[in-house]
């Protein structure tokens, strides 16, 4: 147990450190400033991390007449994290440094195998990403894996990710800590979106909101108070489920869920299917309605107005103050202007309606910022509890904006 001093001592480094990471190149007065301790005790944390290797002396900055000041910022490969956006077609991996700046990022498709296959292939993906970047392995911590399903914390599986095979009959968590040899956090891939775009993304300003990925699949990872609501089995925003759309007492309905049947990119496809009697796939729909089909414009808006009640539900339950639209058809700019018409029609409450600044990355960013705030944690906050990491937003520009 941590005596109250030690505990005192842990709370201050943690707060210079943030301040340093945040703020950074910074002298130590002005960290004693920020912070709110005396300069001695700065002085004191500022010798140990720079002893401990974890910052470094980078300048000086101009204080009083003919006097100058040393600054200090975080050492960037003194740690990294992995990130890790698992998909069915294809998993990405990013190596992300300690002063949030993505190092190295690698795709490839999907191991169709699952299972422990594909364990190794996100352990050697991610090992690969180290070595285009020229880290040194042992200098990786932690690892976040992105996944379409609901992570069970109990068994370690992934429920209800029917595109991936093999992940929900194992312990999914404990192969992936065995393959990396360090810490490991499975989590819901929407959910790391919603994070994602809360702490480097357009939802950086609000503490309430929702991300709602439209695509094959449909779901939302919801934030209220800053915090991701998980509910009690970890399958909070599965909305697919919803019950309108396709029929949801229909025994399919219990397999892919009514919305989903209907708003997902397989029953737009179909609906459109139905109504012209011939096959497309999704970006030819929004090409054709761009076009001035008839029967594209249907389905269209047949679907905004889904996602309008969708979206309703959400502002119903949890009152955000913001939604983020991402996914390959949440993306879409002419399918949010006809959900914000539609939303405006059926419920009273204003809600900014955005598409995602982080396009397909916002998983991967999301993952990244887990990464970084769990190894924060660990390694300048041990044994405290409920202490909020601050990070700095993720220096990795080529991602916004791209799809």
């Amino acid at each position: 147990m941590i005596g109250s001093r030690s505990l005192s001592r842990q709370f201050s480094r943690s707060a210079v450190v943030q301040a340093i990471a945040s703020a950074g190149p910074i002298s130590r007065a002005s960290l004693a400033k920020q912070v709110g301790l005396s300069k001695q005790t700065v002085s004191e944390i500022v010798s140990g991390l720079e002893s401990d290797g974890w910052i470094i002396e980078t300048g000086r900055t101009a204080g009083h007449v003919g006097r100058s000041a040393t600054t200090y910022e975080l050492v960037p490969d003194a740690a990294f994290v992995c990130g890790v956006d698992l998909g069915g077609t294809k998993v990405r991996a990013a190596i992300i440094d300690l002063t949030c700046t993505v190092v190295a990022e690698l795709t490839e498709p999907t191991d169709p195998q699952g299972g422990t296959d594909l364990v190794q292939q996100i352990g050697q993906l991610c090992r690969n990403a180290a070595l285009q970047a020229c880290v040194d392995w042992s200098r990786v911590m932690f690892a976040t894996i992105g996944v379409p399903g609901v992570p069970d914390q109990k068994s370690g599986s992934v429920k209800m990710a029917p595109n991936i095979d093999k992940i929900g009959d194992m312990d999914f968590a404990g192969a992936l800590e065995a393959e990396f040899g360090f810490g490991v956090q499975v989590e819901n891939d929407v959910n790391l979106a919603a994070i994602g775009e809360q702490w480097s993304g357009c939802a950086s300003e609000v503490d309430n909101m929702a991300f709602v990925s439209l695509g094959t699949g449909i779901g939302a990872g919801i934030i209220v108070g800053g915090q991701i609501i998980r509910g009690a089995m970890g399958a909070a925003g599965e909305l697919g489920f919803l019950p309108f759309g396709a029929d949801p007492f229909e025994p399919s309905s219990l397999r892919a869920g009514a919305l989903e049947r209907q708003a997902g990119s397989f029953g737009m496809i179909g609906r459109y299917s139905e109504l012209a009697g011939k096959d497309v796939q999704v970006k030819e729909l929004f090409d054709l309605a761009q076009a001035g089909d008839e029967h594209a414009d249907i389905v269209l808006e047949e679907t905004a107005r889904l996602v309008a009640r969708l979206i309703a539900t959400i502002g119903a339950v949890v009152d955000p103050s913001m939604v983020v639209l991402g996914g390959s058809i949440g993306q879409r700019r002419e399918l949010q202007e006809r959900i914000e018409v539609a939303l405006a029609d059926c419920f009273p409450n204003p809600i900014d309606i955005r598409r995602s600044a982080l396009g397909n990355h916002a998983a991967l960013v999301g993952g990244a910022a887990v990464g970084l705030a769990h190894l924060h944690h660990t390694i300048f906050a041990a044994g405290l509890n409920n202490v909020e990491i601050a990070l700095p937003q993720l220096s990795a520009p080529a991602w916004r904006g791209v799809a």
